[in-house]
């Protein structure tokens, strides 16, 4: 089974490079695609070396800046794995994990995996606006889809490729995660999720309250008339 590994970026000059190394590292049959947003701060001048030193990194561009969803909507229509992993350029989260998170669909119990922050509840993190604001998104989607999960934000979402044949994504920025997930919910798949480990960063964020908002009008929207 071969793993499409799509890394969005944008602004992560001082992570990237460790990210790709460390997805690099993990002992699995993969491909990495990296997809630049017009990045301002250097990410490019690291994103060169890439492809020389990894022989499956491939990076693509883009020449504005378009959202982290239309971003991923570029590596999904260059990936040829078996199955897609979902990568954020930050060193929030845990690449060594990729065995765990794919068992689930290699066991053939699911085509949808999500890497959940929250389903083990030995783990405290502060709560942040940014969790809070997750939580309340995470409990809207559960209320309209009839999903029962825990982490509808996630970056780790790990699916079969034959799953974006059955959707057709839009959303430009943040809006992926949602849209992505009321999608698939009304497609009949059901999401599992497995427990990771996370590291949140207090600096650097992208998101913002704006596309909290934005999260409920796409959750409402796709669910009723997409």
């Amino acid at each position: 089974m071969m793993v499409s590994v799509i890394i969005p970026v944008y602004n992560e000059a001082k992570t990237i490079a460790e990210v790709v190394s460390r997805v690099h590292a993990v002992d699995i049959d993969k491909e990495i695609i990296v997809v630049d947003d017009c990045s301002t701060d250097g990410t490019r001048d690291r994103l060169e070396a890439l492809p020389q030193a990894y022989n499956n990194v491939r990076v693509l561009y883009h020449e504005r800046n378009q959202g982290k969803g239309a971003a991923l909507r570029t590596g999904f229509s260059q990936a040829a794995g078996d199955v897609i992993i979902i990568q954020d350029a930050d060193l929030e989260l845990t690449p060594e994990e990729y065995p765990r998170l794919l068992e689930p669909i290699e066991a053939g119990k699911t085509d949808v995996v999500y890497g959940s922050r929250f389903l083990d509840r030995s783990r405290k993190y502060p709560l942040t606006l940014s969790i809070m604001a997750n939580k309340f998104l995470t409990f809207l989607t559960n209320v309209v889809t009839g999903l029962r999960i825990t982490d509808m934000e996630t970056c780790y979402k790990i699916f079969r490729r034959p799953v974006l044949d059955h959707i057709t994504l839009k959303s430009d920025r943040f809006g992926f995660e949602p849209e992505f997930t009321v999608k698939i919910a009304k497609k009949g798949y059901g999401i599992h999720e497995v427990p990771i480990t996370y590291e949140p960063r207090t600096e650097g964020k992208k998101i913002n309250w704006a596309d909290g908002v934005k999260a409920v009008f796409i959750i409402f929207w796709f669910r009723l008339f997409d």
